[in-house]
This record gives structure tokens, sequence and C-alpha cells, in this order.
């Protein structure tokens, strides 16, 4: 029996750039980068209430954004244009990841729009056509789309899906934010990375070209970092301002996190594949 969509309390899980290069800037602005995709199982939850009119609104309101400029209801109006739909939708956000974290929320967020309403408006469109609805919103939101684990290249859209192991992951958030916009506006940021083929670079050590400019930048991205460093391999993912260290199990994560300074925030997490919400969506649909 198929459970109703309407019902369900759905997922938009984090990511993290468990390596990302930047390969050079493209005429356009934008730039090359190389990464690598995973998902962990832990994210925002939203919920999705039809409306009788045609209106897309987010609640609660996200402090400091206004309802319009929010990437659900961005999203959610891409969608119902495309269908030619008059149907309007009340999206509840329980926010859990922190803005400006390098997680992906904001993507991930708009992509779960996508793929959820798809379904609950009957759309019938292809991962493909929604990533692609995405793309025009965001170059991290093919890959919460898509819900494969992947090496991306380009503006980080040419997805190659790849297995990798899953380790649990202990990340820490500093009080602070770190705007995406301005890293890749830095003048001194490394743009000269080599790029190399997935081969290669499976088996070789991996880093983060922004990790440099933002340590340098925001102290307490740095301060994060080196405390996590005497613990496990860690890293920054994505532009920050978020760090992660990498453990074999649940309850050595677990036991880092009981030592970390009281004014930051944390959570642990295992990593996966396959994005949860698509977990989701097949449990719903069986």
């Amino acid at each position: 029996m198929t459970t109703n969509l309407n019902d369900i309390e759905w997922i938009a899980p984090a990511k993290l750039n468990l390596f990302l290069y930047i390969n050079g800037q493209r005429s356009d602005g934008y730039h090359e980068l190389q990464t690598l995709f995973q998902f962990l199982e832990f994210g925002d939850r939203l919920r999705f209430e039809a409306r009788k009119d045609d209106k897309i609104i987010v609640e609660p309101a996200i402090e400091g954004v206004a309802n319009s400029d929010n990437l659900c209801v961005k999203a959610a109006r891409l969608l119902q244009r495309k269908l030619g739909l008059n149907q309007g939708v009340t999206i509840h956000l329980d926010k859990q990841l922190p803005m400006g974290g390098g997680l992906g929320g904001g993507s991930s967020n708009a992509a779960t729009c996508l793929v959820v309403l798809n379904r609950l408006w009957r759309g019938n469109l292809s991962l493909d056509e929604l990533a692609k609805l995405g793309l025009s919103l965001g170059a991290d939101i093919p890959i919460f789309v898509h819900g494969f684990a992947a090496f991306a290249q380009g503006v980080g859209d040419k997805l190659e899906k790849v297995k990798l192991k899953t380790p649990w992951y202990l990340v820490v958030a500093p009080k602070v934010h770190v705007a995406t916009a301005a890293v890749f506006g830095a003048k001194d940021l490394k743009r000269d990375t080599p790029k190399r083929s997935w081969e290669k670079l499976k088996s070789s050590t991996w880093g983060n070209d922004c990790e440099e400019f933002v340590l340098k930048t925001h102290p307490e991205v740095a301060q994060a970092l080196y405390w996590l460093l005497e613990y496990a391999p860690s890293r920054m993912t994505g532009t920050g301002a978020c760090v992660f260290a990498e453990f074999k199990d649940q309850a050595s994560a677990l036991q880092v996190m009981e030592k970390l300074p009281a004014t930051w925030t944390s959570f642990v997490a295992k990593a996966s594949n396959i994005s949860p919400l698509h977990h989701q969506l097949t449990l719903s649909l069986s």
C-alpha cells in the first residue's frame, strides 16, 4: 500500500565535498571544478501542505531571507511554471543545517522540493529534467536531485557515479558564516590545480583549494579544523565554514564530539552513497 506523500517529513540531506579542486575560471565568471560529493544521513526536514491558492510559502520564515529569495520557493515556482499548474504549497521547513556551512543545505532543500513536488503534483518529469531546472538556481542542486555519490566536473554539473566507503563523520560548525561568492571572488584564491582523472584522484591524498583562503580570512574555521586534526583526518567541506573528521565507527566520533568546545555546534552522521531522500522515495512507493 502506497503511503500518502503529503504525510511524510522528507529529508534534505547534507553533503560533503571530500575533495574540491579549482582548475580555472571561465569567461562567464564561473569556475571549472573537480569535486567529490557524498551524502550524510542527516539534514533539514520538509513537509508539504497543499494550498487552495497558487502561493508558495515557506514556514517558518528564515531570518534575513525574504520568502521570494528562498531557494525552496524558487524551485517550487520553477516547477509550477514548467508544469503549467496553479496549485500552491506551504513548505514546512525544519532547519537543521547551518547556513553558509558548505553542507549544501539550501541546494538540498531546493532539490527535495523539486523531486517531491514532482511526485505530489504528478509532474512525471525525469530526474534529468528536474536537475536541469535546478541547475538554473545553483550548481549543487543537480547532485541532490540525482541522489548518488559522484565525481563532479565542470561547474559541478558533469556527474560520474562512484562507490565510496561509508565511514562516520563528525561535522563541526564554527559560529561564522562564509559567503561562497566572496570565496570564489577572492583574487588570491588558488585556481590552477591541473585536472586529473578519477582513476588518479581516487588514489591520491585529498584536499580543498578553498581551504587555505578561508582559514586565513576566518580564524574560527582554522581553530575548529586544527582542533579536529588532533583526533582524526579532517578537512573543510565546500567553501566552509563546516569542517569534518572521519571515524571508523559512530562511538569513536561521539567520543570526540563530547570533548568539543561549547561554542561550536556539531553532529555525527554516517556517510551514504545514495541520498537518504531517494531511500525515502523508494520506501514510500513500495
